[in-house]
């Protein structure tokens, strides 16, 4: 076994493993929120919830309107499990530090309810690299638009 193959698996009390997936979710209407201050502390709550978890973030990216995540979930959780959680708590940590938002979003849903996930096997490179110009490719394609929902008790029409 290879150097960079061993330094890929990751172990438990009687498992190697090997586990990562590339994730793809959005917020809900596919709003554009993620820019400025909102991109680096929504980053800084997903780092974090994942840390709590022991989920590694091989590599992530937040455009726009939606997030892509490359991560390493031990085999002892699900994906959906992880992404439940993930996605609840991030959506209730968001709220508390960005109150305004809760306007714009109904019943404090956040993100919407699906998400895209496929499994990284040999070509985690290739997944990495695609991560890595996801937020370039966007703004060459000339798709971002900021939708700022207005705050209702900001008095702005």
């Amino acid at each position: 076994m290879s150097k960079q193959q061993n330094a890929d698996r990751h172990s438990l009390a009687h498992t190697r493993w090997n586990c990562k997936y590339h994730i793809v979710f959005a917020p809900k209407y596919r709003r554009k929120v993620f820019y400025a201050e909102k991109r680096t502390a929504i980053r800084e709550i997903l780092r974090t919830l994942c840390q709590w978890k022991g989920v590694e973030i091989i590599e992530g990216e937040v455009c726009p309107d939606h997030i892509h995540m490359l991560i390493s979930i031990p085999p002892k959780m699900s994906v959906s499990g992880f992404m439940g959680y993930l996605k609840g708590k991030s959506s209730l940590m968001i709220f508390q530090k960005f109150g305004n938002m809760k306007f714009a979003y109904r019943n404090r849903e956040f993100w919407c309810k699906g998400y895209y996930v496929d499994t990284v096997g040999k070509n985690t490179k290739a997944i990495t690299e695609y991560i890595e110009g996801q937020l370039k490719r966007d703004r060459e394609s000339d798709q971002l638009s900021l939708f700022d929902p207005r705050d209702p008790f900001m008095g702005g029409k």
